[in-house]
């Protein structure tokens, strides 16, 4: 029986892997603080890279990797003084070294991400400590030219228990030129320990400019008067940007937005024919996306309330209908509890397997019944 052939774990479905991509757009401020370290000879041994989903923290990765792995350390000054430092982290792509590392072919390069599971025919939901032995091994072997090492761990939020302590024993005791570089979307919820013994990297989310720069990179495309509703949507991810150009994100926002505008008299019909349309055959990405940005508009909801202030419009009549939900402070936080009860509840819905229809049908029922009580009140 052939293999299966498994999509790799740390890449977006359609987008170039971070190995791939030519350029970073967005974190010169980031990118900055490592060239820092390096040209002063203070260059830490792990390095953690945060930030939300989609903002370049792979790239960076991938970029740094390259740098370190083709740059020569600043030795003493010589006949003609100290030789000049580095600029950027530019690399030439077309390197041996570069063509090793976008064929997973670099000896001095470990990438520790989820793996297939024992039947081989789905990837695993977790980075094992199976995974985090080969990385021990890795480091066990002496680099050829007794250079530096690097190791991309992508990501460490997927790292289960026992693979966590393992990665920790690791960096409490490093290998001898070693350079960890782990990615991590949610630092809150790691070991304190792994968070302690890693200098922070913290990337921030692309506005419009970068965002539809990177998107182009990636294959994507965007109209340009639609790049300020998707940065909107997107919350500055160049990944989560592009899942939303391929789905029509923007389209689908916008429909909710007319249909959230009947309320509190929910127009049932159009309703059950959103619902309809999510429980549809092969409709699970379009049913994940809908949840999704009922969610978003909902927070983006609460906080219009809160702030007595309107983010610039993801879709058409947005402002007026946040006016017209939320007309004072006060409705902040009956939007901001639906949110966090109905995403709750959409997460308890998906995990038995309940109707989409019905689940969808059940959540826009309950914002209509919150806007009549706050209409009413």
């Amino acid at each position: 029986m052939a293999e299966t052939e498994l999509p790799e774990p740390d890449c977006v479905e359609g987008a170039p892997h971070p190995r791939d991509t030519a350029a970073l757009f967005g974190q010169h401020s980031a990118e900055a603080d490592f060239l820092r370290a390096f040209n002063t000879g203070r260059l830490h041994h792990a390095w953690m890279l945060t930030g939300a989903k989609g903002i370049g923290k792979a790239t960076l990765a991938w970029r740094i990797a390259r740098f370190l792995l083709t740059t020569p350390e600043a030795g003493p000054a010589g006949l003609f003084g100290a030789p000049e430092k580095p600029q950027s982290l530019g690399t030439d792509p077309e390197s041996p070294v570069a063509r090793r590392m976008r064929a997973l072919a670099e000896p001095r390069l470990a990438l520790l991400r989820r793996t297939a599971n024992d039947k081989g025919n789905a990837l695993s939901q977790f980075i094992t400590i199976d995974d985090t032995r080969r990385l021990k091994n890795f480091f066990s072997l002496s680099a050829a030219d007794g250079g530096k090492r690097v190791a991309i761990v992508d990501s460490v939020d997927e790292m289960n228990p026992n693979a966590a302590n393992g990665l920790l024993k690791l960096l409490e005791e490093p290998p001898p030129r070693a350079v960890f570089l782990l990615i991590s979307h949610q630092p809150a919820r790691l070991l304190p320990t792994i968070r302690s013994r890693c200098r922070e990297l913290r990337l921030a989310p692309l506005g419009a400019g970068d965002l539809s720069d990177a998107l182009t990179q990636a294959g994507g495309a965007i109209e340009p008067e639609d790049r300020d509703a998707l940065a909107e949507l997107a919350g500055g991810s160049a990944g989560e940007a592009f899942r939303l150009t391929n789905l029509d994100g923007l389209k689908t926002y916008a429909g909710l937005v007319r249909l959230f505008s009947t309320l509190p008299r929910l127009d049932r019909d159009r309703a059950l024919a959103l619902a309809e349309q999510a429980a549809a055959r092969g409709a699970a990405e379009k049913f994940d996306l809908i949840l999704t940005q009922i969610d978003l508009f909902l927070s983006r909801l609460a906080r219009a309330a809160a702030r007595r202030q309107t983010p610039p419009e993801a879709a058409p009549g947005e402002a007026e209908l946040f006016a017209k939900l939320a007309p004072h402070a006060g409705a902040a936080l009956p939007w901001a509890g639906l949110a966090q009860t109905l995403t709750a509840r959409a997460r308890r819905g998906k995990a038995v397997n309940l109707d989409p229809a019905a689940l969808l049908m059940d959540i826009l029922l309950q914002i209509d019944a919150t806007a009549g009580q706050l209409a009413n009140g």
